[in-house]
């Protein structure tokens, strides 16, 4: 059960937004801009990164949703998302990626400067300043929506296919489409 009363019945992030649309509506707005924006990373690239730093918050939620939302737009799908999630040193990813989510690793661990060997192997892969700036702001930003989640005790779908639904609005959509209306859900967690 939620540790705040909220006015409706959606699961993790998507009730406490609609639950609070002034401070809703802004942080689906900064999730646009990370996630969706024009950007030398791919959108779905980029949603792996936030479920990476998800997972390793340990936040359910929003690992899961992120993770749909990468497979979603990425060849390899829920398949190849499950792999990365599971150990991105031995995931079929470029080098490039690898090296970003081990920036990201960095960033989730511990509020101080990203290791030069970390930066260095980024580099070597062609990692601009462009996708190290990007690749930081995500995982930062994914520490405090994990935090905001899990720290008011957020319940989780009641039908993992809230994910699907919920993938499939965010890549047509994105996030401040309806998450900030208020929408009510279904019986079986997915929003209407």
């Amino acid at each position: 059960m939620p540790h705040v009363a909220l006015n409706n019945d959606l699961p993790g992030i998507t009730g406490l937004m609609a639950h609070r649309p002034d401070t809703g509506g802004p942080l689906g707005d900064l999730a646009d801009a990370l996630l969706r924006a024009p950007s030398s990373l791919e959108p779905g690239e980029r949603e792996l990164i936030a479920a990476y730093v998800s997972r390793l918050n340990d936040t359910e939620f929003c690992s899961s949703s992120h993770g749909a939302f990468a497979a979603a737009q990425l060849a390899g799908g829920q398949e190849f998302v499950r792999a990365v999630l599971a150990d991105p040193d031995t995931a079929p990813v470029s080098g490039r990626l690898r090296a970003l989510l081990g920036v990201a690793a960095e960033v989730q661990g511990a509020a101080r400067p990203v290791s030069d060997k970390a930066i260095a192997a980024a580099r070597a892969e062609g990692v601009d300043d462009t996708d190290l700036h990007d690749t930081v702001l995500i995982a930062a930003a994914f520490c405090m929506y994990n935090r905001y989640v899990s720290c008011l005790a957020t319940e989780l779908p009641k039908d993992d296919a809230y994910y699907q639904h919920a993938a499939r609005r965010i890549v047509t959509d994105g996030y401040r489409a309806g998450i900030v209306r208020g929408e009510e859900s279904t019986d079986d967690g997915q929003a209407r």
